[in-house]
């Protein structure tokens, strides 16, 4: 039977384009696949065939960027001076869960969808009381989407072969900072109906079928396994076939490995820093394509560069020999899809744990976005450039994904779950 999924994403790139991911391949299968969302995405969803819900919203991206650059959270701090400020981080997604939860009250009788996915930080009642079955996509790293105690705590970048008392440190101020905004949070939840939330959780996993796309070489599965009602894949890479993407030939002319520079929508809103890594990266022999961000305007490229506001990640992938990146799931999961190795400089949230993983895994390596000198970067460069065992390694790597081609199963998942969502969940 043709479902009619209606998908909830919070309105950034990082969490529509793994939700587009996913519905392309519901609507390759026969199901309809139905967004919330507002005019800044209405047409980017449309060239993909999939269906909107009107949702009166600002542009996420832009807004939400510039918030965490006045909180501090996009900045030189470590993770653990960024996480004492989640209290405010917290609030601003408390009252989003309010705006979403009345629009939605007021659009699922209309919609009736037979599921619902959302790819939220926090729990929306509406959906919760609608008694619809809904999936939680996760388009962040593992450790966010579950915290467990086998494991190091998400945003902070701790290996997983490190020591656990730093774990418990971390894990226990972030709930001492959150403690009081969890409080209000849970009392709104139970007051439009809900049960109560699990200490320190804005949200009741066991509620949910959960899915998230995180390669099996990264995974935490050897540390912590995880129930009946999370499911991997191994990535929810969208394809991109209205867009193409050529190097120009003035590019293409100059000598050098080719190398893709990107740090999202978000992160690249730093010009400063983003001026700084630029003045090193024009020092390298070699050559770089750089998605420069919202605030492309507001500074220059050097001559072994070319560059745009934003550029088509998925065709510029193949092209290239080496990523630099901020350390965005998306990107991360992306470029092992490739095989290429990347060179991870995180900036905020679950961005240290992404490239802290590839560091210990040996896929990449990770630098402070901040405080690597020009010897560093250059020398990261030259290091992966040159390892041909790695690039042995991440072939295979990209080979087994390719061939796996695991979001191919997600239909089949979905029509499981909402014929008998007791398989899922207890």
């Amino acid at each position: 039977m043709p479902l009619k999924v209606l998908f909830v994403p919070i309105l950034g790139d990082g969490h529509i384009n793994p939700c587009i991911g996913i519905a392309t391949q519901l609507i390759a299968d026969g199901h309809r696949a139905v967004f919330t969302a507002n005019d800044v995405w209405r047409p980017k969803l449309a060239a993909y065939g999939i269906e909107t819900v009107e949702l009166a919203n600002s542009n996420v991206t832009d807004d939400g960027a510039q918030r965490m650059m006045s909180l501090g959270i996009i900045g030189g701090a470590s993770p653990i001076e960024k996480a004492r400020l989640e209290s405010g981080h917290a609030e601003f997604w408390t009252k989003h869960a309010q705006y979403m939860d009345t629009q939605l009250a007021g659009l699922l009788p209309a919609i009736r969808p037979n599921v619902i996915v959302v790819d939220q930080l926090v729990t929306l009642p509406s959906v919760v009381l609608s008694g619809i079955p809904c999936v939680w996509c996760w388009s962040a790293d593992p450790l966010v989407m579950l915290d467990d105690e086998r494991a190091p705590p998400g945003l902070s970048g701790l290996s997983a072969a490190g020591d656990p008392r730093l774990w418990h440190e971390f894990r226990q101020m972030v709930r001492d900072v959150k403690r009081e905004k969890w409080r209000a949070f849970n009392d709104w939840v139970v007051g439009r109906g809900c049960e109560p939330l699990p200490e320190h959780c804005f949200y009741s996993p066991s509620r949910y079928l959960h899915i998230y796309g995180y390669p099996l070489e990264l995974d935490y599965q050897d540390i912590r396994p995880l129930g009946r009602n999370y499911v991997r894949f191994d990535n929810f890479q969208r394809t991109e076939r209205h867009m193409t993407f050529a190097v120009p030939p003035d590019l293409a002319a100059k000598p050098g490995a080719l190398i893709y520079f990107s740090f999202g929508s978000f992160c690249a809103v730093d010009v400063q820093n983003m001026r700084r890594l630029i003045a090193i990266l024009a020092k390298s022999p070699h050559r770089f394509i750089v998605s420069m961000g919202p605030k492309h305007k507001e500074y220059t490229l050097a001559d072994n560069m070319w560059g745009a506001k934003s550029v088509p990640q998925l065709s510029v992938l193949p092209l290239v020999d080496l990523v630099i990146t901020h350390g965005g799931i998306n990107t991360v999961t992306e470029s092992l899809y490739f095989g290429r190795p990347m060179i991870a400089m995180p900036v905020f949230g679950e961005q240290y744990d992404n490239a802290q993983r590839l560091h210990d895994k040996g896929f990449g390596i990770r630098l402070d976005a901040y405080k690597c000198s020009e010897e560093e970067l250059l020398a990261a460069i030259k290091t992966l450039l040159n390892d041909k065992a790695l690039a042995e390694r991440l072939a295979e790597v990209s080979q087994r994904v390719q061939t796996d081609n695991s979001l191919a199963k997600v239909s089949q998942l979905l029509e499981d779950f909402v014929q008998n969502p007791r398989k899922y969940i207890d």
